[in-house]
């Protein structure tokens, strides 16, 4: 708990006494679960930054393996779709995807054919589109067999250590919102705060987890298997890098967290909950597919749509058991409209 002592001493006094009597669950999630994951983000993506400096030929094993510690990070927090993750689109600086327009590889073509200057400083680059940004413009730099190789190397290494820079520099923002006040607003509602009550903190944190379930469903799962007549293996999630298939299960294991750290002392809606993520993970866990690319094969799809049906199986139990518990539901989330 020294963490969220230190948020609650940091704020005016008045808020002292709110943190006093904050939420305990709230303040569990915060410590436990929001800021080390934010923590984790900000460190292994400035590790990315450092990796890029000193090698970034797209085919290194050091940048690639500090590309995807920096991924698993942000994939671990992906979820938490709101106040600093939001703010002036870090959460879509970070991840533009699904991209079913292909403005990824248009746009990193283009900066690479005209050499564009705009790498030159991270000012600069932040202006670029967020299409060219973040994990899944590095993913086409380093494992893409056309935008890997593309253009001038040493305009392609430029490219690469300014999309890694500004990784870190995003990361690292998020985190000192959340360490600045952002977690102090969320432990203290008051009356004039962004959060007007307990009940608000806890469905913003409610509605995090199911977004997340949704999420992995409907797109992460979704996109691959569209249709039994039209399957789409290639708009499965990072598929160049094989990591589509690392997604599900690493969101799986941080929203587990979340919905048991929300279930609080439920005895028995904690046992059906982690019973429900673990049967999830072992289906899962059995596919031997790290792409899905077998949704075009018939045994193989049925197998990944039992995974699709089951992580649903879990928004069933938060939604209607859950969300009733805490007295709160999902509400509009921050997917909706995109």
């Amino acid at each position: 708990m020294r963490r969220i002592l230190l948020i609650a001493f940091a704020v005016a006094a008045p808020c002292i006494t709110a943190a006093q009597a904050a939420d305990p669950v709230v303040a569990k999630i915060i410590d436990t679960h929001i800021l080390p994951r934010f923590e984790t983000l900000a460190q292994s993506s400035g590790q990315l930054a450092d990796a890029a400096a000193t090698d970034c030929t797209p085919k290194s094993e050091t940048l690639r393996a500090a590309y995807g510690r920096a991924f698993d990070a942000w994939v671990a927090v992906s979820h938490l779709r709101f106040g600093p993750t939001e703010t002036n689109d870090r959460a879509f600086a970070l991840a533009f995807w699904p991209d079913s327009r292909g403005v990824t590889p248009r746009t990193l073509a283009s900066l690479i054919t005209d050499q564009d200057p705009v790498i030159a400083t991270p000012q600069e680059f932040s202006q670029v589109s967020i299409a060219g940004r973040g994990f899944y413009a590095m993913e086409f730099l380093l494992y893409d067999d056309t935008i890997s190789t593309a253009g001038d190397a040493a305009y392609h290494c430029a490219l690469v250590q300014a999309v890694a820079t500004d990784i870190a520099a995003t990361s690292a923002e998020i985190l000192a919102d959340w360490q600045g006040d952002y977690a102090a607003r969320l432990l203290n509602p008051s009356p004039n705060g962004t959060y007007r009550s307990q009940e608000e903190t806890v469905q913003e944190l409610f509605k995090a987890l199911t977004t997340g379930l949704e999420f992995t469903s409907d797109t992460r799962l979704g996109r691959p298997l569209g249709s039994f007549d039209k399957p789409r293996p290639t708009r499965a999630e990072v598929w160049r890098s094989g990591r589509s298939v690392r997604h599900v299960k690493i969101s799986l294991e941080s929203l587990e967290n979340l919905m048991l750290l929300l279930v609080g002392d439920n005895a028995d809606l904690a046992a059906r909950s982690k019973h429900a993520f673990e049967t999830t993970l072992s289906k899962l866990g059995i596919l031997n597919d790290p792409v899905f690319a077998g949704v075009t094969d018939p045994q193989t799809r049925l197998k990944i749509e039992v995974v699709q049906q089951s992580v649903d199986a879990i928004r069933d139990i938060a939604r209607q058991e859950l969300g009733p518990e805490l007295g709160v539901a999902a509400g509009f989330n921050a997917l909706d409209g995109d």
